[in-house]
């Protein structure tokens, strides 16, 4: 079993920064894939950012692309989500998930994870 603890949430203006980490503990041997997920009040949860850690494949939802930068800290065991240019819509909880077994292909599922952290705020407003 593995275990997911996020943290960095935090209130900031629009066009700001946070940076979440996300640390794996357990049996974190093997194949890890990890995702970060958000979720706006009435709305489903979606998909970020995610990491195929072993062989380093990054995958981005459109809306983030090129504000938002997923990394490993490989010697913590550690996935780090770097936000900036952040906007009002990317206000939600902010889950870390992890999988052994999902595909690329279904990276963007939440069923595809077994393991979730407890969620972090992230509230952009002016």
């Amino acid at each position: 079993q593995v275990q997911v603890t996020e943290s960095g949430g935090g209130m900031v203006q629009p066009g700001g920064s946070l940076r979440l980490s996300c640390i794996l503990s357990g049996r974190t041997f093997g194949r890890n894939v990890v995702a970060w997920f958000r979720q706006a009040p009435g709305k489903e949860r979606e998909f970020v950012a995610g990491v195929s850690k072993n062989i380093g494949t990054t995958r981005y939802a459109d809306s983030v692309k090129g504000r938002f930068t997923i990394s490993e800290d490989n010697a913590k065991n550690m996935v780090l989500l770097q936000m900036n240019s952040l906007k009002p819509e990317d206000t939600g909880v902010y889950y870390c998930a992890h999988s052994r077994t999902v595909i690329a292909s279904a990276m963007t599922a939440p069923s595809q994870y077994s393991n979730w952290g407890q969620g972090t705020q992230v509230t952009v407003s002016s």
